[in-house]
């Protein structure tokens, strides 16, 4: 019968339908909803409300014999209409348009039409859905949606018998883009790019469950979106083609029994919205619209198969091809630098772009967890994140990335709406996969067998609940987080989809204090029931105490009390534990020289450079050094008030126990001596944490921040000056040595530099424009730096005019090193003119500069007559023999100076030999080797004639001892090996 009833209803719907592709002029939606409705001349002998007697039998009577009244009555309303769609339209696109604050990041330009690639759609059946699935490897998820592909546009095509679909069924897993692509196709009919329905219907099932009072369809929709209420009375009245789009239909529960949902056909009854639903499905309500709902998996078969004309897996990027185009569009977009010059900008993004595509093309593991666009989304974040932060507000964290991009996948999901218990999806994610994850983490294992599976999903499994609640995480939600491995001899196991997820469920599985033994579960459930129990209990024993005035009821009032003031210290202690875990993790030593963190998502996502390795070559050990960071970003108010959203509720309370907790053991283990890149981890930590009275205390125990061969990105520049910030404090020392810094990094770091004793910038190619912020550092009212260091960048003569400027100003430098920064002749008569208006300095190495005799003793008398200066370094220099002369009569005790050039001082070795030594030994790798042998071949040839000059044995050896450490540098240095 009911079979019967479909055809009916098809039949004469898709013969209207062809009527109206034959008409002229029905490819606009506006204009063919106005032929259909009021253009009789255009039909010819056919009635104009011929359309509108399919389904109600009175309606064609009066349209068989229109008057002139009601013609004229009939194109009011319909203009009516025609206006109401339009604004339908407008508020839709305005509505579905708007992006969540996480798409804010990127800039205004990316909006859906900028940046959207439609994902695969694979056409399926029920049979297909209820079938076993095969294996899951890399290759069955890659290559099984290839077959039978469908698109968007022809959801709503005649299927396989030649019949007309109506009701389509779109499911998909978490994260493979239902939603998105919804949104998408609601935004194309506002544009016109879906002609094919003239009204447009959308509904939120999360919305409607909620609702449980009953209501009439025509009600709904006009509650929902007022400015319908001149087009509702025309529903099954008239031949509108309308689609009604029914989101996460998972969220209701629907009985299609009629003892359950009884039938009705008449949109002004009013009844559950459930019922609605049930029976816009049964094609019994409105049965000429069309309907497109959209589910998980393991909702799919709640609707029975008769109702469903086609079934359609969204079935995400699973060609590798959409991949790069998502990347490409998203990466390339002019807004994503956040820069107003996009110049360098742009050559970066390309860079991005082709180091990723390069990384899909070796099937990594990232090409699977790009399988799911939602992931797609969390790796541009993360890039964009790494590469283009000029500054980090609190809110920009890489944890908050992370929980956003959760909240965006699972708010407000549960995970079985037919479940009593109603837990959320985040929920049981993090007591099932977070243990996983965590096991994981403690064992150093991100590759998971079947057998590990089952001991974190299946060995608790007690009741029928539990097991249906296993069966959907397994259909909707497994594939989110855990993906098959692609290396070879592994397909069979599992690995997290991003690594760095991994460490993040861990997180949140220590934090939600998930992991407990035995014990404590029992003693918390035991202290709650009590604790519930003792106030009625309380009651009762003040009242039989008063007529029965027994010693022991007082006794026993108070042992019930004890257990669960027992217990909240055993918690206390618990929050210890986890303060502890987090300092043990951060603190490894055997992570101490591995690359920071931030280093170390770069290369999980764009690869690493170089040979592969090879498929029999030990593996490194894994390291998991974000878990910890993770455990102090999840902390974060900010961070728990999303966790809230998605069932993680984690006390504010807690939060600042677990703060306590952590000033006794990470502070005191950040006190030890750290290497950079570990250094550099824990400021990351600290920044992710964002409780800046920890901060505070945390930065005032740092006094040397040594972070050399860190490559500073303007990400970490910006992490270091949010943290340094959070105190006012003298740093001692700054160490940036070979950190890629530029002129924005150095306008980043300003605030903290102004605050460090000593600065060292060596190696770094810090030219003009750097040189000119370092003149404003230097000239700050408020700027310490006493020590600079500027050797082995490029400086140039522009950039020694603003060093000169500066040194006119400063009052507080003492020490400047110049060593090796193509100062020349000209650069350093500069800074000799601007040396005499300071007042402070003390020592000045301008090696390596190519100076010749007349700059060199034009510094030199400078620094006789200046009031501090007292030694003055020339080593590597073009300096002459009648210069050197000159420069070796100089005496500290006449002159005031004492000028540092060679290893000798008359007949006698430099008591700066040493030193002269372990600088160009320290800079051997960044100079010029072969000008680097000359200058010690000269020096060779000073020591030997100076030597032969002296009787004195004592100086002979001194003399000797030199030359052979002046002859073992030359021998290193011509063998390759220095």
């Amino acid at each position: 019968m009911l079979r019967a009833m479909q055809c009916q209803s098809c039949l004469p719907w898709g013969s209207w339908t062809q009527l109206h592709r034959s008409l002229p002029g029905s490819r606009g939606t506006r204009r063919v909803y106005l032929c259909a409705a009021s253009v009789p001349g255009e039909l010819g002998s056919v009635p104009v409300g011929l359309g509108c007697v399919r389904y109600q039998g009175g309606s064609q009577e009066h349209s068989v014999q229109p008057s002139s009244s009601r013609h004229g009555l009939s194109q009011l309303r319909n203009l009516a209409s025609s206006d109401a769609i339009k604004k339908h339209q407008k508020s839709l696109s305005a509505w579905f348009s708007h992006q969540p604050n996480e798409e804010r990041q990127f800039g205004p330009s990316f909006s859906l039409d900028a940046v959207h690639v439609d994902p695969v759609i694979r056409e399926s059946s029920l049979e297909e859905i209820l079938k076993p699935s095969p294996d899951l490897t890399i290759q069955n998820q890659l290559q099984q949606p290839c077959s039978q592909v469908i698109s968007l546009q022809n959801l709503f095509d005649v299927d396989a018998c030649g019949r007309q679909v109506k009701n389509v069924v779109l499911y998909g897993t978490v994260g493979t883009g239902k939603s998105t692509l919804i949104k998408k196709m609601v935004v194309d009919w506002c544009h016109g790019r879906l002609p094919r329905f003239e009204l447009v219907i959308p509904f939120s099932c999360e919305d409607l469950s909620h609702s449980h009072a009953s209501i009439s369809l025509r009600r709904l929709i006009t509650k929902k979106y007022q400015h319908l209420r001149d087009v509702v009375p025309m529903l099954g009245t008239s031949n509108l083609r309308v689609l009604f789009i029914l989101n996460g239909l998972e969220r209701l529960n629907l009985d299609f029994r009629l003892a359950g949902t009884e039938l009705c056909c008449d949109p002004n009854e009013p009844v559950p919205p459930s019922a609605i639903v049930v029976n816009l499905l049964r094609k019994y309500l409105l049965p000429e619209a069309s309907i497109i709902v959209t589910m998980r998996p393991s909702a799919v078969r709640r609707i029975p198969g008769k109702y469903v004309g086609r079934y359609a897996e969204i079935c995400g990027f699973s060609d590798t091809n959409l991949q790069k185009l998502y990347f490409q569009m998203r990466l390339s977009q002019p807004g994503c630098s956040g820069e107003d010059s996009v110049g360098s900008s742009s050559g970066e993004q390309e860079n991005l772009v082709e180091m990723l595509s390069r990384n899909l093309e070796r099937h990594n593991q990232i090409a699977a967890a790009c399988f799911l666009p939602s992931y797609c989304w969390l790796v541009c974040t993360t890039l964009h994140f790494l590469y283009f932060t000029r500054t980090v507000p609190p809110s920009q964290t890489l944890t908050g990335i992370y929980t956003s991009f959760l909240r965006l996948n699972f708010s407000g999901e549960v995970l079985d709406s037919t479940d009593p218990t109603n837990i959320s999806m985040m929920k049981y994610v993090a007591k099932t996969v977070g243990k996983l994850a965590y096991e994981g983490v403690m064992s150093r294992k991100t590759c998971f067998s079947e057998d590990d599976l089952q001991q974190c999903f299946e060995v608790e499994m007690k009741t029928e609940s539990e097991l249906n609640l296993l069966e959907v995480f397994r259909s909707d939600v497994f594939r989110f987080f855990l993906t098959p491995c692609v290396q070879p001899g592994k397909e069979h196991t599992f690995v997290f989809t991003i690594p760095a997820m991994q460490e993040y469920l861990a997180a949140l599985y220590v934090v939600l204090g998930e992991k407990k033994t035995l014990a404590q579960r029992v003693g918390k459930e035991l202290s709650e029931v009590i604790g519930k129990v003792s106030e009625d209990v309380a009651v009762v024993l003040s009242i039989i105490s008063k007529v029965l005035p027994l010693r022991f009821l007082p006794v026993l009032f108070n042992l019930l009390k004890i257990f669960p003031r027992y217990f909240s210290r055993l918690s206390g202690k618990d929050r210890d534990a986890i303060a502890h875990t987090m300092a043990e993790e951060l603190f490894k030593e055997e992570d101490y020289y591995n690359d920071d963190v931030l280093d170390q998502i770069n290369s999980s996502i764009l690869g690493v450079e170089g040979p592969m390795r090879h498929p029999d070559e030990a593996p490194d050990d894994e390291v998991f050094e974000l878990f910890p960071i993770f455990m102090g970003g999840i902390l974060s108010r900010r961070n728990r008030a999303i966790l809230e959203q998605l069932g993680c509720s984690i006390k504010n309370l807690a939060a600042f126990e677990i703060a306590k907790a952590m000033k006794k053991t990470v502070i005191r283990n950040s006190r030890k001596g750290l290497p950079p890149s570990e250094l550099m981890d824990y400021l990351f930590f600290l920044h992710e944490f964002q409780n800046e009275r920890f901060t505070a205390e945390a930065i005032r125990s740092l006094r040397t921040v040594n972070l050399s061969s860190v490559k500073m990105t303007p990400l970490k520049c910006s992490v270091l000056a949010s943290v340094m910030g959070t105190t006012c404090h003298e740093v001692e020392e700054l160490n940036l040595t070979s950190c890629n810094l530029d002129t924005s990094s150095l306008r980043i770091l300003f605030p903290v530099l102004l605050r460090c004793k000593a600065l060292h910038l060596q190696l770094n190619s810090l030219g003009s424009d750097a040189c000119k912020e370092i003149r404003d550092l230097l000239l700050h009212d408020k700027c310490v730096v006493s020590n600079l260091r500027l050797a082995n960048n490029p400086v140039g003569e522009q950039g020694a005019q603003y060093l000169a400027e500066a040194l006119a100003g400063n009052c507080s430098l003492t020490y400047l090193s110049l060593l090796h920064t193509a100062l020349g002749d000209r650069g350093t008569e500069v800074i000799a003119q601007h040396l005499a208006k300071n007042q402070h300095l003390q020592e000045l190495n301008l090696g390596y500069n190519s100076l010749t005799d007349t700059a060199a003793l034009h510094v030199v008398e400078v620094a006789k007559k200046h009031v501090t200066l007292d030694k003055v370094h020339l080593y590597f220099n073009d300096i002459s023999e009648d210069g050197k002369r000159a420069l070796h009569s100089l005496r500290m005790d006449r002159d005031g100076v004492r000028a540092l050039v060679f290893l000798t001082a008359g007949t006698d070795v430099s008591e700066y030999w040493s030193n002269i030594l372990n600088v160009v030994q320290r800079n051997l790798p960044f100079w010029d080797r072969e000008r680097v042998r000359q200058h010690l071949a000269l020096i060779l040839q000073d020591l030997e004639s100076s030597r032969r000059q002296t009787a004195n044995p004592w100086r002979k050896a001194k003399f000797l001892r030199v030359e052979s450490e002046v002859k073992k540098m030359l021998g290193k240095l011509q063998h390759g090996t220095l």
